[in-house]
């Protein structure tokens, strides 16, 4: 295999965790043993750093998360966070005005460093709970705390339709992408991306765009997937992200990050995937 990377940057859902949201033993025991080889590893993650918290008893040492596309750095294990990228007020509203008239019926949410700020129509995922600390109000009556991300959703235009009209609305404003939530536009602050996230960070680790390793699933771990050294997809990834990647590894479900990380560190792992004692 290729020279060893000096850091391992990695997409959770989709791509590291399995289809229900769990992150596999084995996955957490090679995750453990890259860092103990001294091998950086950082999660990128579309998750707002409170989807975090109910993995940080998984994850272990592995306390830095970029979160947000990129809005958010965050110290999982403290539950805090260390920097974001946010909007200038006045062009929150400015899109969410113009989306309004595009779409009269969306709702909107922003991520920002305290939380969730959610307007009552918005559509909330079922797996996870609404914080008790959420904001539940209008988008047009955000305080002056920075959005991180903001998200939008339609109940009645289809998903593509309403991903490509945002888009459209947004223009070169802000950045729209999308993580494999039906429908759901997540727009970030122009050149907040994965990609950029993960490149302060590794710029302050000292480590260049060549010696890492990331993994991704959709569309949104395209500009990541492009500046790595080495881009992987997991089997079930985006069609355009398979497109672009430098190689493919096994599906999320079958551990695929994992079955990767164990030959980089030239583990022979049996048929059922346990490390050989």
């Amino acid at each position: 295999m290729d020279d060893a990377p000096r850091l391992i940057a990695t997409d959770l859902d989709g791509t590291l965790l399995r289809s229900d949201g769990t992150l596999s033993p084995r996955t957490g025991a090679v995750l453990a043993a890259v860092e103990e080889a001294g091998i950086e590893v950082v999660f990128v993650t579309a998750r707002p750093p409170r989807w975090l918290d109910e993995l940080a008893a998984a994850v272990g040492g592995h306390g830095t998360a970029i979160c947000g596309n990129g809005a958010f750095v965050y110290d999982v294990a403290a539950r805090r966070v260390l920097s974001s990228s946010g909007f200038e007020h006045g062009l929150v509203h400015d899109i969410v005005a113009d989306l309004r008239r595009a779409v009269p019926d969306v709702a909107f949410a922003a991520e920002r460093g305290s939380g969730l700020w959610f307007e009552s129509d918005f559509p909330h995922d079922p797996s996870h709970v609404v914080p008790g600390d959420a904001v539940e109000a209008p988008i047009d009556d955000l305080d002056g705390e920075p959005v991180g991300k903001l998200l939008a959703k339609s109940a009645t235009v289809g998903d593509d339709e309403f991903l490509e009209r945002a888009a459209a609305v947004v223009g070169d404003r802000a950045h729209v992408a999308f993580s494999g939530a039906g429908g759901l536009a997540e727009i970030n602050a122009a050149g907040v991306t994965k990609a950029a996230a993960l490149e302060r960070w590794s710029a302050r680790l000292g480590i260049a765009a060549r010696d890492v390793w990331a993994f991704g699933d959709m569309p949104n771990d395209l500009p990541m997937i492009r500046w790595a050294g080495v881009g992987w997809a997991v089997a079930n990834a985006h069609s355009e992200v398979r497109a672009v990647a430098d190689r493919i590894c096994p599906s999320n479900d079958d551990d695929g990050v994992a079955q990767t990380l164990e030959h980089l560190l030239g583990w022979h792992t049996q048929a059922d995937g346990e490390r050989p004692g």
